[in-house]
């Protein structure tokens, strides 16, 4: 957009968008044909010779538009950790620290997190023209850099540009402070960067608008590169077992052809590294026309959990940067708005509507009306790409997405597959064992620990008993009611679903005879080991094993070891929790079901054993773990 004033000996007017108004009628030169141009069609170059960057510079689409990132890394590694005298920083301290918190550049790595602006050369300009900068509209989050002979300058209100500088074009550097976090009432993520040229008395600008780029979560379409999981220190039975699952991981990870090592978190003991973070990043072409993208760790609305705090400490620095919500409510549910309740649906269109980059799904319970916190909503919906769909968790103690529903790739057009639990097919299982003679069996084969006894309830024990087939067609009930809200919402056929054996317990019960039927009981304190509770467990269970369900409500939680509670190591690698299901004839049925499920989606599965580690807790792998995953996807693109 054009605007500009000049005097006129008769009939002057002075242009101000579409205003036409009275001007001097002192005669005066032409008004300075000033032309400022950003990266409109988002290829890496701001054009000012041809007209690739001119359509649309003034309005902001998903396809088209400037996009520049909030620069919230720190690529120098500038930001402390700790205060005076080695005291802990507040989290709001913490989070106050990045590449934009400060008004200068901080290194080449900052300097390519810059989005570029130019203006187009303006021949003959005369020596007493000036030019300045100024953002009209979302200045308040936006800083601006010129690039002049001696390096990048901090453009301020009081910056000005010569008639030489504006002669040969002028290039501009643009970050953001912040992401969105609520575009409807605090800001919605774009600047106008406007260009004012004086000239011989006469003044006339040009604006281009930006807007920041979107934080987005990551899909199973987008390759895993790097695994994150948590060490406990120590020498008890504990702090062993999840050594040696670390050891495990690595050596899966490094199967699957994962060449990075694992990211260990090691300060604050946590070991649910699902859900104290979900990784995402926010990206746009860069001036080289390469992606150039910042991972951004998004901390979950826990205010009180301390190992959000370890990824300022350790994760950020060059290209990775944390972002945390403030103003969460005690109302809102603590467990769900762990970040196990965030799974993303990978890219679709369907009925009307596109998500180029996916499509956010999180937990709330209906029964009662509980919802992740609204701080946090608000942020994953100014996005505006990921519109978070709500699924209804009243059915599970801990709540979260990740115990019922996953995303495969898989060779179809749609690019992927829904993966959900199975409790009837679980129940199948069971029973074709009782017909066959096998009701004898133990229900596990988890061999007896010394500190943690293995159950003993037999498959014929576990059928009769008071509640499992309750519970589990209660469990299939509500999986097919959520599983129905994503058919309707992405459009997924029949063909486009694998259904994998699960079966769930709500906890301990009373056998119908009057024996005390061992259900793996994880709320009461004799059931999870001390070592677990000293370790994050409590917190994770905090909210739900002291609070009643809703009327009607049954809660429960993984029997078996939740397969769909895995994690995606590669397209066709696939790391599941080991079933120590009933062993029959040398087979554990519950394997080789889980095996056969995955094997027909296109995957290769392997096991990894989290009985004592994760799902005592409940929780499984998928729980105790996090991927960093390719930022180099186009997200604009469908």
């Amino acid at each position: 957009m054009v605007t500009s004033s000049a005097g006129r000996a008769a009939l002057a007017v002075t242009v101000i968008g579409a205003v036409l108004a009275p001007a001097s009628p002192a005669l005066a030169a032409d008004p300075p044909r000033v032309d400022l141009r950003a990266d409109v069609n988002r290829d890496g170059r701001v054009d000012v010779t041809g007209a690739t960057d001119t359509a649309g510079e003034d309005r902001w689409s998903t396809a088209r538009g400037a996009v520049f990132l909030p620069n919230i890394d720190d690529d120098t590694k500038r930001c402390a950790v700790k205060g005076p005298g080695g005291k802990p920083l507040s989290d709001a301290a913490l989070a106050a620290c990045n590449d934009a918190s400060d008004a200068v550049i901080n290194g080449n790595g900052d300097l390519a997190d810059l989005a570029r602006v130019r203006s187009v050369p303006m021949a003959g300009l005369p020596a007493t023209a000036r030019g300045s900068v100024s953002v009209p509209a979302g200045g308040k989050r936006t800083r601006v850099f010129v690039k002049r002979p001696g390096g990048w300058a901090l453009v301020t209100g009081t910056t000005r540009l010569t008639a030489a500088e504006l002669r040969a074009g002028v290039e501009f550097g643009v970050e953001s402070t912040d992401v969105v976090r609520d575009s409807a009432a605090v800001w919605d993520g774009r600047a106008v960067i406007r260009l004012t040229v004086t000239s011989g008395g006469v003044t006339a600008s040009d604006d281009v608008t930006l807007r920041v780029a979107p934080l987005l979560t990551h899909h199973h379409l987008q390759r895993a590169q790097q695994v994150m999981v948590t060490k406990v220190p120590g020498t008890d039975e504990f702090a062993r077992r999840q050594r040696a699952f670390v050891g495990g991981l690595a050596k899966e990870v490094s199967a699957a052809g994962i060449d990075k090592p694992l990211i260990t978190f090691d300060a604050y003991q946590d070991i649910w590294a699902q859900d104290f973070v979900e990784p995402g990043y926010v990206s746009m072409t860069g001036p080289d026309g390469r992606r150039q993208a910042i991972r951004v760790m998004l901390r979950s609305a826990q205010p009180d959990r301390e190992a959000g705090r370890e990824l300022f400490e350790k994760l950020r620095g060059n290209g990775v940067g944390v972002v945390q919500v403030s103003g969460v409510r005690d109302s809102e549910e603590w467990t769900l708005n762990s970040m196990g309740n965030l799974e993303t649906i990978p890219p679709y269109a369907h009925g009307g509507r596109s998500f180029p980059a996916g499509r956010i799904i999180m937990g709330e319970r209906k029964d009662d009306g509980s919802k992740p916190a609204r701080a946090m909503r608000t942020l994953l919906a100014s996005q505006g790409m990921q519109d978070p769909l709500l699924l209804d968790t009243s059915w599970l103690h801990v709540g979260h997405v990740d115990e019922f529903v996953q995303f495969l790739p898989a060779d179809t057009p749609r690019g992927w597959k829904i993966g959900i639990a199975d409790p009837e097919a679980g129940l199948k299982l069971l029973r074709d064992a009782q017909r066959a003679g096998h009701g004898g069996a133990r229900m596990f084969s988890v061999p007896d620990r010394k500190d943690a006894p293995a159950p003993k309830e037999t498959i014929a024990q576990a059928l009769a008993s008071r509640w499992l087939v309750a519970d589990n067609t209660m469990a299939a009930r509500r999986i097919q009611a959520n599983l129905d809200v994503l058919r309707r919402e992405t459009g997924v056929t029949d063909a486009e679903i694998v259904r994998v054996p699960a079966l769930y317990t709500r906890g301990t019960e009373q056998g119908e005879r009057g024996d005390r039927v061992p259900r793996l009981t994880r709320l009461g304190a004799g059931a999870v080991p001390d070592a677990v509770d000293e370790y994050g467990q409590q917190k994770r269970l905090r909210e739900r094993s002291g609070r009643a369900a809703g009327p009607g409500t049954v809660m429960t939680s993984a029997y078996v070891p939740g397969a769909v509670n895995g994690v995606l190591l590669g397209r066709d690698r696939y790391l599941a929790p080991r079933q120590w299901g009933p062993v029959i004839g040398g087979t554990d049925v519950f394997t080789a079901a889980v095996t056969a499920a995955y094997t027909r989606a296109g995957m290769r599965v392997s096991y990894i054993d989290d009985w004592d580690t994760y799902h005592l807790g409940m929780g499984e792998v998928h729980c105790g773990t996090n991927t960093l995953r390719d930022t180099s996807a186009a997200w604009w693109k469908p």
